[in-house]
């Protein structure tokens, strides 16, 4: 089997079965890429059906020599060990080489989060004079009552408000699709942008139905929203670096502060994992030791 087959009917796979987004399987190709570039760099060449489970602890080995760090080690060989999956399941292979390779061991980082004051003194120095000022306060205030990543605010669309019953449906990663409970707060500053705010903006062709646009009437990018956290951030004198993902590390750090439920939260936020939900509980020292005091026997 040569790599440019498997490579397609694996795109194939994660488009039509696994429904992933197309950056998502950009990002799976990019690194099967790299595993086909160090197999053909190998004397004898070696196709993907018959790599075994020693050339792919080498790849590794290759990949660190590379300099890359142990996340995207471990974000390549999640690549990886999908495709090998992928092979065995069509009967390319028959035993999965990547089965007993293990992830580099990484160390967890703690995410860096706002208080409720330092939330608060940003969406005050906006300035609502201005034309953009009632959009982009909306935009802070669902970051943080809701603890959207910057793609599903970016991407929200009218049609999944329904403020009548304060949720939202929010569509993330791999267009998995999540309601989410919509403060009181946010609802008004929502609503405050699309009857007085967007109204007066000349709309573009198949823009129609997205929440916040921009002057020239289409949808905003990513790229916007950092810089304007960035320019709030420096107006405030805050000395942090922050972006759009530190409202939504913030929404996750003060929800499991007040108590909430860490399957709750996980729902929430839409993450796979609650492994990935849980190092938010690192950040509250007082939720650990009231954890251990209120379930452990000995306590």
């Amino acid at each position: 089997m040569d790599w440019r087959s498997a490579i397609k009917g694996f795109r194939n796979y994660l488009r039509l079965e696994r429904s992933l987004s197309e950056n998502s399987i950009e990002a799976y190709t990019r690194d099967i890429d790299k595993l086909q570039q160090f197999a053909e760099s190998s004397q004898p060449a070696l196709k993907p059906d018959v790599i075994v489970l020693n050339d792919l602890r080498l790849f590794l080995q290759w990949i660190n020599e590379l300099g890359m760090i142990p996340s995207t080690q471990a974000r390549i060989l999640s690549g990886i060990k999908a495709f090998y999956k992928f092979m065995l399941m069509e009967d390319m292979i028959t035993a999965d080489p990547s089965e007993l390779l293990e992830s580099p061991r990484i160390q967890r980082k703690l995410p860096d989060t706002l208080s409720y004051e330092d939330i608060n003194a940003l969406i005050s120095a906006i300035d609502l004079s201005k034309p953009d000022g009632p959009r982009n306060k909306a935009m802070l205030e669902l970051l943080y009552s809701c603890g959207l990543r910057v793609s599903e605010l970016t991407e929200l669309r009218i049609s999944n408000l329904h403020l009548d019953i304060e949720f939202i449906k929010v569509v993330g990663k791999g267009n998995k699709e999540r309601l989410v409970p919509i403060s009181d707060t946010a609802i008004n500053a929502l609503q405050q942008w699309l009857l007085y705010g967007r109204v007066h903006v000349e709309v573009k062709k198949g823009e129609e139905d997205m929440v916040f646009l921009n002057r020239r009437g289409s949808r905003l990018s990513r790229v916007y929203v950092f810089m304007l956290i960035k320019d709030l951030a420096l107006r405030i004198g805050l000395q942090k670096t922050i972006s759009p993902h530190t409202f939504r590390h913030s929404f996750a750090t003060h929800l499991i502060e007040g108590g909430a439920d860490l399957r709750a939260v996980q729902e929430m936020l839409g993450h796979e994992s609650i492994t990935t939900t849980e190092i938010y509980t690192h950040l509250d020292r007082d939720y650990l030791k009231s954890t251990i005091i209120h379930y452990h026997p000995r306590s």
